[in-house]
């Protein structure tokens, strides 16, 4: 067998793309129908308070024009029946897990994407029967099993699974093929075709390219020009090929953050360096649980008009130190933000991560003596955290009554851009 033939995708793949439907509205609805079921709802931060921003919401408020990322005061002027709901996710995550397991029994193939969705390879599921008994057999235990509604999209790959499963919700079940593309996909704005973003979809209009059927007649030396290799992935997107495969494996985190939406403008320094040392203790403690250190520090910042700053630095020696994580965000925020603006989102994200044992770390020459004391501090206060839990121990500076200070506690704590106990979390 030549390499090339080896290398070459698989010609007759059968892909599941499961997507639950307004995940987390509908677990409380399965949890507690007597209170949910039917009713508009949204899951937000500070409900008590009647402030802050709402995650999502369920279909019910959806048709009343309440929508993820609105405040929790206009979701109440567009709907004043809305019933907000405090977040709990330790119970997604057992929601998540089980409509996992349903998966996994029939491939081990199963590529969990975030809490909500994942892609399934059953080509080789033949036992279970043809592809479609299975893709319905899997919607209609999902839906006795735990409640929940989900649509389920089914192809040749994972491009156009996930493209079948959007198709139709609540509920949906959507078979798309090669030959279905023209027809189905090629009248749609080119920022419909998953993967392609708003940023990217302006850069195509500016070469005339709208509809994803403009994209496949385009030029691919042309793509390429403007765009890189993307630009090539694009052209074959836009025909419906896509040949990645479904990943099982559970490989090393490239990148560890969390973000936390506030319930009122920030617009002090001081306060939003408080924010910024709860995100760091928590993404150096989540970092250093998976015995990693970071090269990368990036911030996000966005503001309430949803104009988001990305910034980051690149460190001459890798950290897992909480206070090194804290500063660099707080140098990154200092010099990107002008006084006065307001900030509605902050976040961390440590990136290009390596492991502690194959990470070598460069001493300050000036401070190396104390290394070894911060490190055995560091140590000490992890395990009494480990064993008393997670505000065991706190500074001073972490204490407060925004979001930040709450990401200690797994059942409450706000949307993770990256995987925690592998886990992505999404807002649908």
């Amino acid at each position: 067998m030549t390499k090339e033939r080896e290398a070459a995708p698989p010609k007759s793949r059968v892909i599941l793309h499961l997507d639950m439907n307004a995940f987390y509205c509908s677990v409380h609805e399965a949890e507690e129908p007597r209170l949910y079921k039917g009713k508009p709802t949204a899951v937000a931060g500070s409900v008590e308070q009647r402030r802050g921003i709402i995650v999502t919401s369920s279909y019910a408020a959806r048709a009343q024009g309440v929508k993820t990322g609105m405040t929790v005061r206009e979701g109440l002027r567009k709907c004043p029946d809305l019933v907000l709901i405090s977040p709990d996710f330790n119970l997604y995550r057992m929601y998540s897990k089980g409509f996992m397991s349903i998966a996994r029994q029939y491939t081990p193939l199963v590529e969990a994407v975030s809490i909500d969705e994942c892609y399934m390879d059953i080509t080789g599921s033949a036992a279970f029967g043809e592809p479609l008994h299975i893709a319905h057999t899997i919607q209609e235990r999902i839906r006795t099993e735990w409640n929940l509604p989900c649509s389920v999209g089914i192809a040749p790959n994972k491009l156009l699974a996930k493209m079948a499963s959007d198709m139709q919700k609540p509920n949906g079940f959507t078979v798309l093929r090669i030959r279905d593309v023209p027809r189905l996909l090629w009248p749609k704005p080119c920022d419909t075709l998953f993967g392609i973003g708003r940023k990217t979809a302006e850069k195509l209009t500016k070469l005339n390219i709208r509809t994803i059927g403009q994209l496949a007649a385009a030029e691919e030396a042309a793509l390429i020009k403007h765009f890189g290799v993307t630009g090539s992935w694009m052209k074959a997107a836009a025909h419906g090929y896509d040949y990645a495969p479904v990943n099982a494996e559970r490989g090393r985190n490239k990148s560890i953050g969390h973000t936390t939406t506030l319930p009122r403008d920030v617009t002090d320094r001081d306060e939003a360096h408080r924010i910024l040392l709860n995100l760091a203790d928590q993404t150096g403690r989540r970092m250093r649980q998976q015995k990693m250190m970071a090269a990368t520090i990036q911030i996000v910042i966005r503001r309430p008009d949803m104009v988001t700053i990305n910034r980051s630095v690149t460190l001459e020696t890798p950290t897992d130190s909480a206070a090194d994580i804290h500063r660099e965000a707080c140098k990154l925020f200092d010099k990107h933000w002008k006084d006065g603006e307001p900030a509605r989102l902050l976040g961390i994200t440590l990136q290009n991560l390596t492991l502690q044992s194959e990470t070598a770390v460069q001493l300050d020459l000036f401070n190396y003596s104390e290394q070894p004391k911060k490190e055995a501090l560091t140590q000490a206060m992890d395990r009494l955290r480990d064993k008393f839990g997670e505000d065991a121990v706190l500074t001073a500076g972490m204490l407060g009554d925004d979001p930040s200070a709450l990401i200690r506690n797994k059942r409450i704590r706000g949307t993770s851009l990256q995987r925690d106990e592998h886990m992505l979390y999404s807002d649908e």
